[in-house]
């Protein structure tokens, strides 16, 4: 098949678990850029929480793509131009805070430089600030505050807790909002149809290539429509089991190099 482009989540796919990209990873991406293919960067993160790995990657050098917010917004890295984005309807918004104290779960919303959090900081919001080395700022009136556009909001809560809470939202909302798990502990609460797969359609088609001609890499739950979609779907061995049996390809750990193999596998010119 003639791959021309590697997308890639990041959190679980392209990065270790210390979050870093490790020299190997490093210089075959850079290396596979130099000969020509595009690579595209996927994920539930805030562009915001992507900027160090473009730069790492040089993605701008290469005029390569960041697909944030789970592909609620596309960024070209050489223009800095946002090329696609959706927002959650503005009316939505009371009602998902009112569902989240409902259910004593968390609520996430984002700004460009910090995390806004509508309910008493918990663990799993601590886990979403490191990730994206953001700062959290708790709010009192979620609801009176995110009156900007909002690509997407995360509830946040014990991974029990959130299978109710996915359900019941799924069956409240399915008209007109895309809610799916990143993590056990994140449910993603995004504008209708936004999933990466549906981004990536409208990045490749703008660019002249097929999804037949994407690669694409995953671990967690919101990869697996890009997985499934994707000429080649690959699924990291760390990856959960719903991941692995969406998947064409397993390649190994991104401890372990997983991303490697599948360059050195499957993109030679």
């Amino acid at each position: 098949m003639d791959y021309q482009m590697l997308v890639l989540d990041i959190d679980g796919t392209l990065t270790t678990s210390k979050k870093e990209i490790s020299p190997a990873t490093r210089e075959a991406l850079l290396a596979i850029q130099e000969e020509g293919f595009l690579v595209v960067l996927a994920s539930g993160r805030p562009t915001s929480g992507m900027i160090q790995y473009a730069k790492e990657l040089q993605l701008k050098k290469y005029g390569n793509y960041l697909l944030s917010f789970n592909g609620a917004r596309i960024v070209n890295c050489k223009t800095e131009e946002i090329i696609y984005e959706k927002t959650l309807p503005q009316t939505v918004i009371p009602s998902l805070y009112q569902e989240a104290l409902r259910w004593n779960v968390g609520i996430l919303a984002y700004e460009e430089n910090c995390i806004i959090a509508g309910t008493p900081i918990d663990r799993y919001m601590e886990i979403e600030s490191r990730i994206n080395a953001l700062p959290l700022k708790e709010v009192q009136q979620f609801d009176s505050y995110v009156t900007f556009p909002s690509n997407k909001c995360l509830i946040t809560g014990e991974p029990e807790r959130l299978l109710q809470v996915e359900a019941a939202l799924k069956e409240q909302y399915h008209t007109y909002l895309s809610i799916y798990r990143s993590e056990p502990y994140f449910l993603e609460i995004m504008p209708q149809q936004i999933d990466k797969a549906h981004s990536l359609q409208k990045l490749v088609t703008s660019l002249g290539l097929t999804m037949d001609q994407m690669i694409c890499c995953g671990d967690g739950f919101n990869d697996v429509t890009m997985i499934e979609a994707a000429g080649l779907g690959v699924a990291m061995s760390n990856a959960q089991d719903v991941v692995k049996d969406a998947a064409d390809y397993i390649t190994d750990s991104n401890d372990n190099e997983g991303i490697v193999q599948v360059i050195q596998r499957f993109l030679k010119r």
